[in-house]
C-alpha cells in the first residue's frame, strides 16, 4: 500500500478534500432563522454554520493528517481508578425503578389528563429519553442498574428455580429485534398523533414492559437485553462514549471520553443499522418541523395541520432519511476501502467503523432535546412530587415554579444556541478521532488508515454542517 501512495500524496488528498469542504461553505447562502417549540425566533448569522463548518474540516484535516493513531491509542488507554464496588444492591436499585415504573404507568391512567401535569409523559420522554441519554454518555451504563425489568426478572427466575434461561436468542437475529422495537419507538414519538395522552401511552409503555419482561424469562435478562430491549442496547452503546469505566472486577476508573469505543468489536450488519436508525430519528425529528419539509410537501407552515394529517408522509420520511443515511455511509465505506486498496471484508470495515456515529448520536441528540430538557425537567419536578394528582408533595417540589423563560428571550437563545453548536462541532470532532483510531487497526500503514476514513470523514463534516442547518431553520409546531 504505501508503495501505490506516499506520504505526500496522502497529503495533498486530504488537503484536497479538506479545500473543496471549505469551498462549499464559503458560498454565499441565506441567513436562516429559527423557531423554536417556545416560539421564539433566533436570528442566527451566516457566520456560524462558516465557523462551525470550518473548524470541523480543519480538525478532521489536523486529525488525519498530523495525530499518529498509535499515540492517540495510548493516550485513551490510560485509566485513573476511582474505587470498586460489586453488584450487590443492583436487584434492590431495579425493584425501586419497578416501583416507580408501576406508579407512573397509573399515572397514566389515573392522573391528571395534562402532558405537562402529568409525569408519565414527562418522565419518559424527558427525563428518560434526554436525561438518561446525558447520564449515560458521562457516567457510564447506569440503565443496567436502573431498568425496571432486573429486579422482577431475578425474583420470579429464583422462585422458579430457572435462573439460566431455557434458550438462547438465534444467532441469526443479530440486533434486528432492537432495530424494529426502536423504529417503533421513534414512530410512536415521531408519527403518532398523541405520544404524550398519558392513558395511551400508559398503554404503550405497560405493553412493551409486559412484552420484555416474558422475552426475558424465555431468553435470559442479559441475552434479551443485549440484542433485543432496544432501550438496553442503545444505552450500552452510548455508555462506551462515558468518562467512566467499570471493568469485570468492578473497579471503577476515570477515561477519557470515547475511550472504551478503542477496544469495540465490529458491530454485525443489524448493530450498525441499529446505530445508523438511533441517529437518523433524532435528525428527521427535527427535519420534521422545518418549513422546507414542510413546503417538499405542499403545507403551508403557518396552517400546520396537524400531525393526524401527516402521517403517512412522516412515517415514508422517518423511513427515507434511515435509508439516505445508511446508503450515504454504505458508499463511504465502499469508496474509502477502494481508495486504500484494501481487502478488508465489508461487514467487518462498516461494523468497526460504524462506532464512530456514537459520538455524533449523542452529540446531536443533546443538543436537539436540550431546550426540552430544561424547561420539561422542571415540569417533570413538580409532576412526581404530586404523581396522581391528589394534593401530595413527596419530593418537596410540587409547588416549585416553573421558568419557561430559561429558553426564552434574545440572550438565552443566544447561549443555547451556541451550546447546541459546541455540542455538535465537539461530537464530530470526537466521531474523526474515534473513526481515526478505528481504521489504524484495519490499515497496515498510515496512509491506509487515511484513506480508509476519508470518505467517512467527509460525510461526518457534511452531516455537522446539516445538524447546525435543522438547529437554526425556521421551524412548525
Amino acid at each position: 500500500m504505501s508503495k501505490r501512495f506516499s506520504q505526500r500524496q496522502i497529503r495533498w488528498a486530504v488537503f484536497a478534500a479538506a479545500a473543496s469542504s471549505c469551498g462549499v461553505l464559503f458560498l454565499p447562502v441565506p441567513a436562516l432563522a429559527h423557531a423554536s417549540d417556545r416560539g421564539h425566533v433566533l436570528l442566527l448569522p451566516t457566520n456560524y454554520y462558516l465557523a462551525g463548518g470550518a473548524f470541523a474540516v480543519a480538525a478532521s484535516f489536523l486529525v488525519l493528517s498530523l495525530v499518529p493513531a498509535d499515540a492517540l491509542g495510548r493516550l485513551w488507554r490510560r485509566r485513573l481508578p476511582l474505587m470498586t464496588f460489586g453488584d450487590g444492591a443492583r436487584v434492590a436499585v431495579s425493584l425501586l425503578s419497578f416501583a416507580l415504573f408501576a406508579v407512573l404507568v397509573a399515572a397514566g391512567f389515573w392522573g391528571s389528563r395534562d402532558p405537562l401535569s402529568n409525569p408519565l409523559p414527562l418522565t419518559i420522554w424527558t427525563l428518560l429519553w434526554t436525561g438518561m441519554t446525558l447520564a449515560q454518555g458521562v457516567f457510564g451504563n447506569l440503565w443496567s442498574w436502573l431498568n425496571p425489568w432486573y429486579g422482577p426478572w431475578w425474583i420470579v427466575t429464583r422462585l422458579t428455580g430457572r435462573q439460566d434461561a431455557g434458550r438462547r436468542m438465534p444467532s441469526w437475529l443479530g440486533y434486528w429485534p432492537a432495530f424494529l422495537l426502536f423504529l417503533g419507538f421513534a414512530w410512536f414519538e415521531l408519527i403518532y398523533p398523541a405520544p404524550d395522552d398519558p392513558s395511551k401511552l400508559a398503554i404503550a409503555a405497560g405493553g412493551y414492559w409486559l412484552l420484555s419482561f416474558v422475552l426475558m424469562l424465555v431468553f435470559g435478562h442479559d441475552g434479551w437485553s443485549s440484542r433485543g430491549e432496544f432501550l438496553s442496547v442503545f444505552f450500552s452503546m452510548l455508555a462506551r462514549f462515558s468518562l467512566l469505566d467499570r471493568n469485570e472486577a468492578g473497579r471503577l476508573s476515570l477515561c477519557w471520553p470515547g475511550a472504551k469505543l478503542l477496544d469495540a468489536q465490529p458491530l454485525p450488519l443489524s448493530g450498525a443499522a441499529f446505530l445508523l436508525l438511533a441517529l437518523s430519528s433524532v435528525s428527521f425529528d427535527g427535519l420534521m418541523r422545518t418549513f422546507l419539509w414542510l413546503g417538499l410537501n405542499g403545507i403551508n407552515p403557518l396552517e400546520l395541520p396537524g400531525r393526524t394529517a401527516m402521517v403517512g408522509i412522516n412515517s415514508l420520511g422517518l423511513v427515507a432519511t434511515f435509508l439516505l443515511l445508511a446508503f450515504l455511509f454504505g458508499v463511504s465505506i465502499l469508496v474509502g476501502r477502494w481508495l486504500a486498496g484494501s481487502h478488508i471484508a465489508l461487514d467487518q470495515l462498516g461494523g468497526l467503523l460504524v462506532w464512530s456515529i456514537v459520538p455524533i448520536a449523542l452529540a446531536y441528540h443533546l443538543a436537539h432535546y436540550l431546550t426540552d430538557l430544561l424547561v420539561n425537567g422542571q415540569y417533570a419536578l413538580v409532576a412526581l412530587s404530586d404523581p396522581l394528582g391528589l394534593g401530595w408533595d413527596l419530593f418537596g417540589s410540587a409547588h416549585m415554579s416553573v421558568t419557561a423563560g430559561i429558553a426564552a428571550g434574545a440572550e438565552a437563545a443566544w447561549w443555547l444556541w451556541n451550546i447546541q453548536a459546541a455540542l455538535i462541532v465537539g461530537g464530530h470532532v470526537l466521531a474523526v478521532l474515534v473513526a481515526h483510531a478505528a481504521a489504524s487497526r484495519l490499515g497496515r500503514a498510515m496512509q491506509q488508515a487515511i484513506l480508509l476514513q476519508l470518505p467517512l470523514t467527509a460525510l461526518m463534516v457534511a452531516y455537522t454542517l446539516f445538524g447546525l442547518w435543522l438547529l437554526a431553520t425556521p421551524t412548525a409546531g
